[in-house]
């Protein structure tokens, strides 16, 4: 019964993006008892389809959820909607938490809830974003080709960025945002001054310039949801990127086991640079550990 403390699941996979529907119909599929408890937040919400996944390119991320989710309850997992709060150790398992006061039992876990991208103050980007505000080239490049692109700097690394784009498309100007930037190729064009704004029109300066642009790009902290650990006193880490933190992720090994015994995670929180397709497959990965841990 989802929510008793008389039963104990094999696993408890928290979190049902990608990550964790591979791993619960990985787990499923060797007829272990999994639950999947999912908030129902997942990060690609906004966007209009999934890019990169082999056999389902360009699927609204919302189906191909549905798709998984079909798939893994065929083969026996269950599932509950609810937010996990908190995750301790009890016995030789644990105890998982959900807001509302849910409690349920678990032999192990299998942690697959992914980040939030915390975007810069500016006016604009949170209503774009996903859509004419992007962050990915790999995911959306193709979405923008030939199309005037705007990458708005919060650090150096928008340099790296702005090249990057110009695979895509010849017209694209680096606001530098009142960032020192590094010497950057002569297909960027760079534009001083400090951005106050992004609409539909383009990119709004302090000095009242705008510069119009179709798409605007910019780089997120991304935050790997993983509070609910602390009593387990399972740590993030730092991402950096040539001196840069851009984002929080899990420690673990090549197959997602953690330093807590009985804990693995899998996609975007431990591997915050994973697409879909990477994060699908990490958590199969994490669950064919989980199943030799149980056997052993």
């Amino acid at each position: 019964m989802v929510g008793g403390m008389s039963e104990q699941y094999d696993v408890i996979v928290i979190g049902g993006g990608a990550a964790g529907l591979s791993g619960a119909l990985t787990l499923a599929r060797a007829r272990r008892r999994v639950l999947v408890v999912d908030g129902g937040q997942p990060r690609n919400a906004p966007a209009a389809g999934v890019h990169n996944y082999l056999g389902r390119e360009n699927t609204p991320p919302g189906e191909l959820l549905e798709i998984g989710r079909a798939e893994a309850r065929g083969y026996g997992a269950e599932f509950t909607d609810g937010v996990v709060t908190n995750a301790l150790r009890e016995g030789d398992g644990f105890r998982v938490e959900l807001a509302g006061g849910t409690s349920l039992a678990a032999r192990r876990l299998l942690v697959t809830t992914g980040l939030t991208d915390e975007l810069p103050d500016i006016p604009g980007l949170a209503e774009g974003w996903g859509r004419r505000v992007l962050h990915c080239p790999f995911c959306h490049g193709w979405e923008v080709r030939d199309r005037p692109v705007g990458v708005i700097a919060v650090g150096a690394l928008a340099a790296h960025q702005a090249l990057l784009w110009t695979q895509w498309t010849d017209d694209v100007v680096l606001f530098t945002n009142n960032h020192e930037m590094p010497d950057i190729s002569p297909k960027v064009r760079v534009v001083e001054g400090e951005v106050v704004g992004v609409d539909d029109v383009g990119v709004h300066l302090r000095d009242g310039t705008v510069v119009a642009r179709e798409a605007v790009v910019v780089q997120t902290r991304m935050a790997a949801r993983a509070g609910f650990l602390d009593g387990l006193g399972l740590e993030t880490a730092d991402l950096e990127m040539q001196g840069e933190v851009v984002a929080t992720y899990v420690p673990a090994d090549p197959m997602g086991k953690t330093a807590v015994e009985g804990v693995w995670v899998a996609g975007n929180v431990a591997d915050p640079m994973a697409q879909v397709i990477v994060a699908a497959g990490a958590g199969l990965k994490a669950a064919a550990a989980i199943i030799m841990d149980l056997l052993e």
